[in-house]
């Protein structure tokens, strides 16, 4: 699949959520302590870089988070719903 047809297919997809349409859509609703991050992330089963890929942010910011030099602030915690 090219670049071209995998942002398509992923709009595709983002578009037909934001309307409802939830067929295809994978969601994680995690229970964690907060601010754990690694938790939060083995409880989806995923591994950092696909972790990082689905929350928006890159991997060495989730490992910053990980391994406690950084933390998530309000915002990112609460859109990430863990």
């Amino acid at each position: 699949m090219s670049a071209f047809e995998s942002v398509s297919k992923g709009l595709e997809e983002a578009l037909a959520f934001a309307n409802g349409d939830l067929a295809d859509a994978k969601v994680h609703e995690l229970s964690v302590a907060e601010g754990d991050v690694a938790e939060a992330r083995q409880k989806t089963g995923l591994s950092q870089a696909e972790f990082a890929k689905s929350i928006g942010v890159a991997k060495s910011t989730l490992l910053n988070w990980e391994y406690g030099r950084r933390h998530p602030m309000g915002p990112t915690w609460r859109v990430c719903s863990w």
